[in-house]
């Protein structure tokens, strides 16, 4: 793609583990390691990235040559949305068809300038826009968001699966809500279980990027529109963002070493 080196998509195969706040943390991680870096959210039904980055209400792409938008820009982020074309309080009431069909308008219409790495916020599922996205893009690597417990490790097994088959490299798994501490006494409990982020690395011979815990602060700050790497850059969920980054640039490295030529900082 164009205006793009590298392609990373990130996904769960199942909704409500909190993929789209890991993807805007992971993009903004990335800016703070000094890399250039867009986010595609491909969820045409249920965008949520233009809230998370604090996106006015009502704010457009501007149009860049006969057929093409400038995505928009928020803390040092390139990103395009459908949230960006319509009104967000409509429901998209779109056959499969028309999603596929709309998410490649927003794949191959959006100017992104000179990113190192493209995030591609990806729906829940298995279906069209996953399709379109092995058929029709470049995808260097893909990341696997589940939950420990069994239920959502069931369907991040599909999401695998699914990559696996398309030949996409899972670049590794990120662990959400795997602890939640209390805010009032300190009492620290894996509601959710345990080792399932470790258990599923294992079995489909990946890692485990990173582990997040189950805290308000992080539900907060995206609702606000200043996720975690933005409200606390010093913090320790964000230390954890940026270890994860800085593990996903360096497989992208070594896919280049071997395939054409190296991410790049920006100047």
């Amino acid at each position: 793609m164009e205006g793009v080196k590298h392609i990373v998509a990130v996904a769960s195969g199942k909704g409500g583990v909190g993929k789209s706040t890991v993807t805007v943390n992971l993009a903004l991680a990335m800016v703070a390691e000094g890399y250039r870096v867009g986010i595609l959210d491909a969820d045409i039904h249920g965008p949520s990235q233009a809230q998370m980055l604090g996106v006015p209400e009502g704010v457009r792409p501007q149009q860049a040559g006969e057929n093409k938008f400038r995505p928009l820009e928020m803390h040092g982020v390139q990103a395009m949305s459908m949230a960006f074309m319509v009104d967000t309080r409509e429901p998209m009431v779109w056959r499969g068809p028309m999603v596929a069909g709309a998410f490649q308008q927003l794949l191959t219409q959006t100017a992104w300038q000179d990113l190192d790495v493209l995030f591609i916020d990806m729906p829940p599922g298995t279906g069209d826009i996953q399709l379109t996205l092995a058929q029709k893009v470049p995808v260097d690597g893909a990341v696997i968001v589940t939950t420990p417990q069994d239920i959502a490790l069931l369907d991040a097994r599909k999401g695998i699966e699914m990559f696996r088959k398309v030949n996409v490299p899972v670049l590794g798994v990120v662990e959400n809500m795997s602890l939640h501490v209390c805010s009032n006494c300190g009492h620290a409990e894996p509601i959710f279980g345990e080792g399932g982020g470790e258990r599923i690395a294992e079995e489909y011979d990946t890692r485990v990027l990173g582990r997040l815990p189950l805290t308000l602060s992080i539900r907060e700050q995206v609702d606000g529109g200043r996720p975690t790497v933005v409200a606390e850059p010093e913090g320790e969920v964000t230390h954890t963002f940026r270890d994860m980054a800085r593990q996903i640039a360096k497989a992208l490295e070594g896919q280049s070493t071997d395939e054409g030529p190296s991410i790049s900082f920006s100047d």
